[in-house]
């Protein structure tokens, strides 16, 4: 049997493999994606895009000797309905994966939901499994109330005892004055 492996091969780490800096799968132009939309949404962009207005408006106006674009500024134009003709799609990219994380959110609270939802029962058993346990079993109130009616029931019956003894005591023992007179 022939190994085709060498011992340094097997030693030796694999050479990481290059990224490509320009890749057009589905979650790197939708990062991408993101970040315009997240800069198009700022005032900094706003701001930027307004001194590019003005700048451009005042270099075309007539003011300068250059004037590429006259005054109805139809290059400014065609630059404006190219922004929004690429802006409009990658806004709604950013929006498509950010649906897809709060599916993903909303998924796992769910699923967190449910498991808390079986705990929170799971627990009322047992709680209501140790009520029931506990009403079986003696409590300390109980034992001193069932003392006190066994201690209040022996003095009554050391005080029946106590009357019956002096009843025959006075029944056994005659008048020791009705002797002296005869």
């Amino acid at each position: 049997m022939a190994n085709n492996y060498k011992k340094a091969d097997l030693d030796t780490p694999v050479q990481s493999v290059r990224r490509k800096k320009f890749s057009l799968n589905g979650d790197s132009v939708g990062r991408s994606a993101e970040k315009v939309a997240r800069f198009l949404g700022t005032g900094q962009y706003l701001a930027w895009q307004s001194i590019f207005v003005i700048v451009w408006v005042l270099l075309n106006a007539g003011m300068f000797a250059f004037a590429w674009d006259p005054y109805p500024f139809i290059l400014l134009n065609l630059a404006f309905s190219t922004q929004a003709a690429y802006a409009a799609p990658l806004i709604l990219l950013a929006q498509n994966r950010q649906d897809d994380r709060d599916r993903v959110s909303l998924d796992e609270d769910r699923r967190r939901a449910a498991e808390t939802k079986a705990d929170t029962e799971f627990l009322a058993r047992e709680l209501a499994g140790v009520r029931i346990s506990v009403g079986e079993t003696v409590t300390r109130d109980y034992l001193r109330r069932e003392l006190e009616e066994l201690t209040d029931l022996m003095h009554r019956i050391e005080d029946k005892l106590e009357d019956t003894r002096h009843d025959e005591a006075s029944l056994q023992d005659p008048p020791q004055a009705d002797d002296r007179q005869r």
